[in-house]
């Protein structure tokens, strides 16, 4: 059993950076592939990135490529989602999940957060 938990969220004008990070509580959590997804109002959530347990490879989906980074540190069962130059369009609530097969589908993914609002004004 994984809990996790995400910080970081905030209010950010355009161009801002925010960093949000993922908590995760259960012993198993460096053996798990971590994604970040987002979903806006009445809208699908999204896949946003994600990271392999060992940290080796990482994924991003389209809107993050070139903006976004993503790491971890085992030693803190910690994962991170650094967001730059970013969007109005980047407004939603962002979810860090956790599971053994990972991915960029939310199908790969275990376990959930409760998520953490990122609004992005104009």
């Amino acid at each position: 059993q994984v809990q996790l938990v995400e910080s970081g969220g905030g209010l950010v004008q355009a161009g801002g950076s925010l960093r949000l990070s993922c908590a995760g509580f259960g012993s198993t959590f460096s053996s798990y592939a971590v994604g970040w997804f987002r979903q806006a109002p009445g809208k699908e959530r999204v896949f946003v990135s994600a990271i392999r347990w060992s940290g080796g490879r990482t994924y991003f989906g389209d809107s993050a490529k070139g903006r976004f980074t993503i790491s971890r540190d085992n030693a803190k069962n910690s994962v991170y989602l650094q967001m730059n130059s970013l969007k109005p369009e980047d407004t939603a609530v962002y979810y860090c999940a956790a599971g053994l097969v990972g991915g960029t589908n939310v199908a790969g993914y275990n376990y959930w957060g409760q998520g953490t609002q990122v609004t992005v004004s104009s």
